[in-house]
């Protein structure tokens, strides 16, 4: 039997063989950079080594873990800051909100507060007004009696009551410091009555005696009681202008006047009467001093 020899041709690793398989690659590494949710970096790295030429070449794939770089940490701790200062400008707004709600309420109630005091203030000046013109009024009418009570003197009339004036022969019986002192009495005719007071238009009945001696120059106490025993005790019988009657026991009295000659007295009575001209049988006192 003849050997057939076939002759072997022997093929470099560099020959270019047509072939379904993939050409022999270098050992290399191929990067890959995908994004991962925001900019998260990922490296795919693919490995081969050099095989034979009549075998596949085998595959090597590396995956790293992805990692983060600087920028996207400078990306989130920007957008953490901005998300910070969003939260702290709208709480900031919040409470301006707040505090603007509240100085309005205060705002108004003040006003409401304001305009309850104008009010008030309003009524109390209209009060005062209303009272200064009923006071102004009682002094024209006080002015007009004591015109009266002038007139009817010069004229001659006498007075038996507790409204009449005095008649000429009182005028003419009281003379120097008591005349003085009745005077003074009979212009306060009209006067009101009030509790502790002193004058100019309102007396109580001490009040008014006090007032009169002063006149003349005579300190006297200011309550009943002491000027009940201030002078010289007298009887109702010997008086005369100017003496000063009272009611009740000599330093325990109750009420003062003073005697202005003819049967009358003049003293301040009562909240009812205020300042009166009267005849002694009108109120008959218990006794007298006199100072005068």
């Amino acid at each position: 039997m003849e050997e057939l020899l076939i002759p072997v041709v022997s093929m470099s690793h560099t020959a270019h063989i047509r072939s379904h398989r993939k050409p022999r690659r270098s050992a290399s590494k191929i990067a890959m950079r995908a994004g991962v949710a925001g900019g998260v970096l990922s490296t795919l790295a693919v490995a081969g080594a050099s095989g034979s030429a009549n075998a596949a070449e085998p595959v090597t794939q590396t995956l790293e873990l992805p990692t983060l770089t600087g920028d996207l940490a400078a990306q989130v701790a920007q957008s953490a800051e901005a998300t910070q200062l969003a939260a702290a400008n709208y709480e900031l707004r919040a409470e301006r909100d707040a505090a603007a709600a509240k100085a309005a309420k205060e705002a108004k109630a003040d006003l409401k507060e304001a305009k309850k005091k104008a009010e008030e203030e309003r009524k109390k000046a209209e009060e005062a007004a209303r009272k200064a013109a009923a006071e102004r009024a009682e002094r024209a009418a006080r002015s007009s009696e004591r015109a009266t009570l002038s007139a009817s003197v010069d004229a001659g009339d006498s007075a038996g009551s507790a409204s009449a004036g005095v008649s000429a022969s009182t005028s003419s019986s009281a003379t120097g410091s008591a005349a003085a002192v009745v005077s003074f009495v009979q212009a306060q005719v009209g006067d009101a009555y009030v509790s502790g007071g002193t004058g100019p238009n309102s007396w109580d009945c001490s009040g008014l005696v006090q007032a009169a001696f002063k006149q003349v120059g005579v300190d006297l106490p200011r309550v009943s009681q002491s000027q009940s025993t201030a002078g010289t005790q007298v009887s109702l019988s010997n008086l005369q202008p100017g003496d000063i009657l009272y009611w009740g026991g000599a330093g325990s009295a109750y009420h003062v006047a003073v005697y202005i000659g003819d049967g009358q007295f003049v003293g301040a009575q009562n909240p009812s009467t205020g300042v009166v001209q009267a005849s002694l049988d009108y109120d008959p006192p218990s006794g007298a001093v006199r100072v005068l």
